[in-house]
């Protein structure tokens, strides 16, 4: 598998640094809102997914997880951010 969950931090934090960059303004701001929406959007459903995987494998009692969230890196769920307005 090509992309990890560091690979999404990397991209999240990526994305708050354009938000942040000061000297984009007016449409191209606008344009960087709609995307970080977009980045979120689809962050959101990695995350989900991640959280099944991490289910499924406390379910099974697995010892082996994919290359994106691998064995000894498996989220404890209080540690994920909540969907819908929570966390």
């Amino acid at each position: 598998m090509k992309n990890k969950i560091d690979d999404l931090r990397n991209h999240l934090f990526a994305q708050l640094e354009r938000l942040g960059d000061e000297s984009i303004k007016g449409e191209k701001l606008t344009e960087e809102i709609r995307r970080a929406r977009a980045v979120s959007e689809v962050s959101a459903q990695v995350v989900d997914s991640a959280r099944a995987e991490n289910e499924r494998l406390k379910i099974t009692r697995r010892q082996s997880g994919t290359d994106f969230l691998p064995v000894g890196e498996q989220i404890k769920d209080d540690a994920l951010p909540r969907l819908g307005g929570g966390r």
